[in-house]
């Protein structure tokens, strides 16, 4: 190993030291956001552990996806605050670094997952509804949980692993407000073309398999609906649905624009506002659009708040 990884150098995040003007107004917004994010997804852990009627495997996986997006934030916000706050970029340490991103792929990974298991669960209640109960059965949805975390956490490490055993510069600088695997990939000074393309094959292999197998499941619902000889049942089939295809759309449309979109001639700010979209915007709108038009979320919700308002 050479002397710079051995002295492990600090990498300067630039963050949006270059756009002090909108620092400010960007501080207020992020903290607005992940204030919201917080809120949004504890009220659905709360909701979708106590209410008896959201004790489905559709909310079982709504719980641990909640319960990804608030760690997913906590993980890169708090830290985004701090050197929004400071005019001049800041200095992570390379533990650090490495800490944030091995968790921010672990979570993403297992988010990827979650989403797959979620369009599963769709599509064994409407193609084969009468195998459901043995499909989506306690053990299986635990198994599919557990499967989606160890998917984020092998995935991590050998990213990780593959990552920041590469030599870096003595004063390495991420044009970025985290540590996201391609800036830093890109500062390695040896080995840089081939662990690039390990890299991304690998990313955009966990992004294509969930997101096809999504695609797959959708398919064969979307053949069971149009099936179907009543228009209502077609309309109340698609509504079951909708809410999970647009966090789908949300999320991997984001993704996909980030990690496979050839990087020749990217704009870092665009970069940037795309990751800060995926990091901060994306986790506080899935508690919403998951709400909105679900009578049995809303009745839940409301349930909880007159529980509380009536209990001296």
């Amino acid at each position: 190993m050479t002397e710079e990884n051995q002295t492990l150098p600090e990498f300067l995040l630039l963050g949006f030291s270059d756009l002090r003007a909108l620092q400010g107004p960007l501080f207020w917004v992020v903290l607005l956001v992940y204030l919201l994010t917080l809120l949004g997804n504890s009220v659905i852990i709360l909701l979708t552990q106590g209410s008896p009627a959201l004790h489905s495997p559709m909310y079982f996986f709504l719980r641990h996806l909640s319960v990804v997006e608030v760690l997913y934030t906590t993980d890169i916000v708090p830290r985004t605050l701090v050197d929004l706050a400071s005019p001049h970029p800041r200095v992570i340490s390379f533990q650090s670094c490495a800490t944030q991103m091995y968790v921010f792929i672990v979570l993403g990974i297992t988010e990827c997952c979650l989403l797959t298991a979620m369009a599963y669960d769709r599509y064994a209640a409407i193609c084969r509804p009468l195998h459901y109960s043995t499909l989506m059965s306690w053990q299986a949805c635990t198994a599919m949980v557990g499967i989606s975390w160890f998917m984020g956490i092998i995935t991590a490490t050998t990213h990780s692993s593959l990552i920041f055993t590469l030599p870096f510069p003595s004063h390495p600088i991420i044009p970025h407000f985290l540590c996201d695997i391609l800036p830093v990939l890109r500062l390695a000074s040896a080995g840089k073309h081939r662990s690039e393309i390990s890299v991304v094959t690998a990313t955009v292999v966990f992004i294509m398999v969930p997101f096809s197998l999504i695609v797959a499941s959708y398919a064969r619902i979307l053949g069971a609906i149009l099936a179907m000889a009543s228009t209502q049942s077609r309309r109340k089939v698609f509504s079951t649905c909708s809410s999970h295809l647009l966090v789908v759309f949300l999320f991997f449309g984001t993704a996909s624009i980030t990690y496979i979109r050839p990087q020749a001639g990217s704009s870092v700010t665009m970069n940037r506002i795309l990751s800060l979209f995926y990091t901060v915007v994306t986790p506080m709108l899935n508690p919403i659009i998951y709400t909105l038009r679900n009578k049995e979320v809303e009745g839940a919700l409301w349930h909880m708040v007159k529980r509380q308002v009536s209990s001296p």
